[in-house]
């Protein structure tokens, strides 16, 4: 007789009607585990693996790493100075590339510098239809910007009244906008690829649009003339700031700062105002508002991530957001009363501030203070309380007449940071500058990677 085979395995319960809340629980539970799978690959050594195959990047995960890298970059710069000759402070910088910066100085010279072979280019100022006379003492190239494709830059001409306009990367001549300003341009800012507003000490912001037929008529001479040649440009429109709550002759134009994602454009002026206006095919204004600390706010840049903008004045940084009330501006100090902020920039969430001390410091805005100096032992590093900051090196100064009367008897002149900018990769900070007495004459330059 045949034995009945019996399994062993224990037979599983009937499923149980589940209600409409027990569903949703099962749901939410099955749909939390999917959602956790897979895992999330956090590792370096992944990410680089994921670019060495071509794997699709993850974006949050490369902005987690610049981020990071902004925050403990600045501890590790050492200084590579560089040889200017005789040029007379360095006021604006931009990088032209992995290689190379383009520089304006006080002395109305523009000339790049090649990081690494320290070799110096001067590049031809470009001139005014007619001639005009031009008192060139104190005034200089004070601002150098590159529009967003990078194939323009625009910077001051030979008369600093006037907006020079060169091709990239060949750096041939394209146009000037020369019957705009009756007084020196102070800042330029590109509202797109071909229209550029500049601001001029004499209260005033011009808009200037470099056409498609400008760029190809320049083309056209270049290659019957076989030399640079370039057009006069007129402006397409020429605004005042308001001049109605304070003294008219203290409005003028010190720094512009663009927000492409608003189209709004930031101005500061020397009498303590902020200006905001819409910024598209011509200039309209916003609002304009009194600045917390109004003695020397020379410097202004926009954060887009944070959607603020950083005002440097005498003493202090501040931080305003058009989107709140006035008196919601928040400001920190430098630690260096008298000497002022004469640059700031934006780069992830450090902000990095340079000083009529020739300082820099690196303030963090998520945790709102400065980063903390953590390498005391490197020789460039100077303790100001508790926080980091590097100090710039010597650089060149003349004795000439003007030091011999009323500055020989000061052993050393630090250098003002007048303008500093990162490079692409974040990894290099080209800083420049020179002496801060108007009367003395000197140059610093230095690469800190």
């Amino acid at each position: 007789m045949a034995r009945k085979t019996v399994s062993r395995k224990r037979k599983a319960p009937e499923p149980a009607v589940a209600g409409p809340q027990e569903e949703q629980l099962d749901w939410d539970h099955f749909a939390r585990k999917r959602k956790r799978l897979p895992p999330v690959k956090r590792s370096f050594v992944y990410y680089l693996k994921g670019r060495e195959l071509k794997v699709p990047e993850d974006s949050s995960y490369r902005r987690l790493l610049c981020g990071y890298a902004a925050q403990k970059l600045p501890c590790l710069l050492k200084e590579q100075e560089f040889c200017l000759g005789t040029l007379n402070k360095v006021f604006a910088s931009q990088w032209l590339n992995h290689r190379q910066v383009v520089c304006g100085t006080k002395c109305n010279t523009l000339f790049v510098v090649d990081i690494e072979t320290s070799q110096i280019t001067k590049i031809p100022i470009l001139k005014d239809r007619e001639p005009a006379f031009v008192n060139h003492q104190g005034c200089g190239i004070h601002a150098i910007e590159l529009n967003p494709s990078r194939t323009l830059l625009a910077t001051g001409g030979d008369n600093p009244n006037s907006l020079a306009i060169y091709r990239l990367p060949t750096l041939d001549p394209v146009c000037v906008g020369d019957d705009g300003h009756k007084d020196w341009i102070f800042s330029i800012a590109w509202i797109s690829d071909n229209m550029a507003v500049s601001g001029s000490r004499d209260g005033s912001m011009g808009l200037w649009e470099v056409t498609e037929d400008v760029l190809s008529k320049t083309d056209d001479r270049h290659s019957l003339a076989r030399v640079p040649v370039y057009s006069h440009i007129t402006h397409t429109a020429l605004k005042d700031i308001p001049k109605e709550n304070t003294n008219p002759d203290n409005c003028k134009v010190r720094a512009l700062a663009f927000n492409n994602k608003n189209k709004e454009l930031g101005a500061v002026s020397l009498d303590g105002y902020f200006h905001l206006w819409r910024a598209e095919h011509t200039l309209t204004k916003l609002l304009s508002t009194k600045l917390p600390y109004c003695r020397e706010n020379v410097c202004l840049a926009y954060g887009q991530e944070w959607s603020v903008y950083a005002v440097g004045s005498q003493a202090h940084v501040s931080f305003l957001d058009p989107r709140q009330p006035p008196h919601n501006v928040k400001s920190v100090s430098s630690r260096e009363k008298g000497s002022g902020i004469r640059s700031v920039s934006f780069y992830e969430h450090i902000i990095t501030v340079g000083t009529g001390q020739g300082s820099l410091l690196f303030y963090d805005i998520r945790t709102h203070k400065f980063l903390e100096d953590s390498s005391c032992y490197r020789q460039k590093f100077k303790l100001g309380g508790d926080i980091l900051k590097l100090t710039t090196g010597k650089g060149w100064l003349n004795h000439d007449e003007t030091w011999r009367n009323y500055f020989s008897d000061i052993d050393f002149f630090p250098n003002a940071v007048y303008t500093h900018c990162y490079d692409s990769s974040g990894t290099k900070l080209f800083v420049a500058g020179g002496p801060l007495p108007s009367g003395l004459h000197g140059n610093y330059a230095g690469l800190w990677s």
